[in-house]
C-alpha cells in the first residue's frame, strides 16, 4: 500500500489522499454521447412517443427474462405505481424493513395503505425474513422488499413464505440493477420488480424509474395508471436514449465494481471496526467478464448470488476506532476526498408511532440507524490505485483517530 505523503490528517491541516475529490457522476462515456446525437439528428428528443422508450422496454424486459417492463418518472414513483398494480389500496398494510429507503414508506402512505415495520438481520442489515411470519396479518395485502448496500434478502425464504400467505411481494432492486440474487436477477423474485435511473443510480438518466414483471394482468393494471389523462408520470424519449447504451454495459461495469470491493475489504479485512455487510445466500466470487452473461460469469450460477454495488456498507464500531463517533469518521474520510456517507435514516426514528406498526424491538434496525456507513460508487469503476487510496485513507484516520476529537 503506497503511503500518503502527508500522514496529517486532511480535516487537521494536512494534503488530503485525494486531492481532487471523489470522481464525478456520470463519467464521460462515449456511447451516451452518441445515443443524444442520433436522438437530435431523428428528433426523438422532442417527441412524446419516440423510438427510444419501446426500445427500452424492451431491452429491460429481455434483461430480465421478463415479458414486460413499464417505464416512469422516477424509482418512488415505480414502489407506488407496482402497489397499485398489486391492488394494494386505502385501509391495507404493507410490510417493510425497518432500516430502508424513506421514499418507499411514503410511497405506501401515498396510495392510503399502512406501513409495518420488520427488523433486519443482524449481518447485514437488510430485511429478515424470520420477522415476515409474525408481520403479517389479515389486512396484509404486499411486502416491499428492498436490497440495500450490497447486503441481498435471500428471497427464496421470503417468496415461500409471502405465497403461503397469499401476500403479493414488491422487490426494490434500486441499488442493484443486473445483480444476481439464488441465481435470478434481482427484481425478479417478486410479482413485480422495481428499478430507479436517478441520478446517482448504477444506469443513470437524473431521473427515471421502471417496473419489470412476468404478469400481464400486473402490467396491464400498471398501463391503466399511467394512462390516466395524457401519461403524467412519463420516462422521456431522451432519457430512454441515454440509459440504452448504459443497459448494454451493465454486466461488465457490475463485475468491475465487484473486483473493486474485493480489492477494497481484503485491504481493510485487518482493521476494526468496519465489517462488510454478510449475505447468507450463496455468494461466490467473481469469474470474470468472458462468462458474464445472464445466468453466468459466477459459480454454480443456478443458486449462485453476486450483490450489486450502487453503495458498499459497512458496519461500524466506534468502540474498536478509540471511541471516535460515526459522524465524525465519515467527516473526516470525507474531508480526504472520498465519497463515504452515513446510512438511511431507520423508518421508525423520529416518526410518529401512529403513522406505523412495529413487529418487535426493532433493535438491528436501531443500530443500522446509528451506524451504518456506505462508500458510493464511481470510485469502484478507477483503477486499482483509486481502491487503494479509500483503504490508505481508511488507515490514516485509524493511525491518528485519537487526535481528532481533541482537536476540532
Amino acid at each position: 500500500m503506497t503511503s500518503s505523503s502527508n500522514d496529517r490528517l486532511a480535516i487537521l491541516g494536512g494534503t488530503p489522499v485525494r486531492p481532487a475529490g471523489p470522481p464525478d457522476w456520470p463519467m464521460p462515456d462515449d456511447d451516451v454521447r452518441l445515443a443524444l446525437e442520433e436522438a437530435y439528428r431523428g428528433g426523438s428528443w422532442g417527441k412524446y412517443h419516440g423510438e427510444y422508450v419501446e426500445r427500452l422496454e424492451q431491452e429491460l424486459g429481455r434483461y430480465h427474462g421478463c415479458e414486460f417492463a413499464l417505464t416512469c418518472s422516477s424509482g418512488t414513483f415505480a414502489v407506488e405505481l407496482a402497489m397499485r398494480a398489486v391492488k394494494v389500496t386505502s385501509g391495507d398494510e404493507v410490510i417493510l424493513a425497518a432500516y430502508d429507503y424513506g421514499g418507499d414508506f411514503l410511497s405506501v402512505l401515498a396510495v392510503g395503505a399502512f406501513p409495518v415495520l420488520v427488523d433486519v438481520d443482524r449481518d447485514n442489515w437488510n430485511m429478515s425474513p424470520a420477522a415476515l411470519e409474525a408481520a403479517i396479518g389479515p389486512k396484509t395485502r404486499a411486502i416491499i422488499v428492498s436490497h440495500l448496500h450490497g447486503g441481498v434478502v435471500p428471497m427464496s425464504q421470503v417468496m415461500e413464505i409471502a405465497r403461503r400467505r397469499g401476500v403479493a411481494v414488491i422487490e426494490d432492486a434500486a441499488q442493484m440493477p443486473g445483480a444476481h440474487i439464488e441465481g435470478r436477477r434481482a427484481g425478479t423474485w417478486g410479482d413485480v420488480g422495481t428499478l430507479s435511473f436517478g441520478g446517482s443510480k448504477l444506469l443513470t438518466a437524473g431521473r427515471g424509474g421502471a417496473i419489470v414483471t412476468g404478469s400481464r394482468e400486473i402490467h396491464h393494471r400498471a398501463r391503466l395508471v399511467c394512462q390516466r389523462s395524457s401519461n403524467p408520470f412519463p420516462l422521456s424519449e431522451l432519457q430512454a436514449a441515454v440509459l440504452l447504451p448504459q443497459l448494454a454495459k451493465l454486466d461488465i461495469h457490475n463485475d468491475r465494481r465487484a473486483v473493486s470491493v474485493a480489492r477494497l475489504l481484503s485491504s481493510l479485512g485487518d482493521l476494526p471496526g468496519l465489517c462488510p455487510l454478510t449475505n447468507a445466500t450463496n455468494a461466490v466470487r467473481w469469474l470474470g467478464p468472458s462468462r458474464r452473461s445472464p445466468g453466468h460469469g459466477i459459480e454454480d450460477s443456478a443458486t449462485a448470488t453476486l450483490p450489486g454495488y450502487y453503495k458498499l456498507g459497512l458496519q461500524y464500531d466506534p468502540a474498536a476506532i478509540a471511541g471516535l463517533s460515526r459522524d465524525r469518521f465519515v467527516e473526516t474520510i470525507r474531508a480526504e476526498g472520498i465519497a463515504l456517507d452515513t446510512g438511511f435514516r431507520a423508518l421508525h426514528v423520529g416518526r410518529s408511532p401512529s403513522r406505523f406498526r412495529a413487529v418487535g424491538e426493532l433493535a438491528e434496525a436501531e443500530r443500522a440507524h446509528h451506524a451504518m456507513v456506505v462508500l458510493h460508487h464511481p470510485v469502484l469503476l478507477g483503477s486499482e490505485a483509486d481502491i487503494d487510496q479509500v483503504a490508505e485513507a481508511c488507515r490514516k484516520v485509524y493511525a491518528s483517530c485519537r487526535e481528532i476529537d481533541r482537536a476540532i
